[in-house]
């Protein structure tokens, strides 16, 4: 099964969420982990921890995933739980955040979840 480079980082997140993202990577500063060799397997499996474990995080807490996809916009994958929140697009070939603005209207403002690109 081929393999590629993960990163994790979380912010403001209980001390479960560090702890198992420091058994299968490694913790290279505060909050942020690296696997150079990491499958698809091992990363959904953790992954998915890391989503049954979301309604732990505070509101200020939250997890990003990114991984090399050479089908994906800008060459990477990438996943994220809890804040910030942000709307992400894909616009000609590049993952732009998207943010309304200030003066839009109250229902335009609201981020909807971004959905799960496919995994390749």
């Amino acid at each position: 099964m081929p393999t590629t480079t993960a990163v994790l980082i979380t912010r403001n997140a209980p001390g479960r969420f560090r702890g198992f993202a420091a058994s299968c990577m490694l913790e290279v500063a505060p909050g942020v982990y690296v696997a150079p060799d990491m499958d698809a397997g091992v990363r959904e499996r953790l992954w998915n921890v890391m989503l049954k474990w979301a309604a732990a995080l505070p509101d200020d807490g939250g997890v990003l995933l990114i991984w090399r996809d050479a089908d994906a916009p800008s060459g990477l994958q990438l996943k994220s739980i809890g804040w910030p929140q942000k709307e992400l697009v894909d616009h000609e070939g590049l993952w732009l955040t998207f943010k309304p603005a200030d003066d839009a209207p109250e229902e335009t403002r609201a981020i909807e979840p971004h959905p799960e690109p496919p995994d390749g």
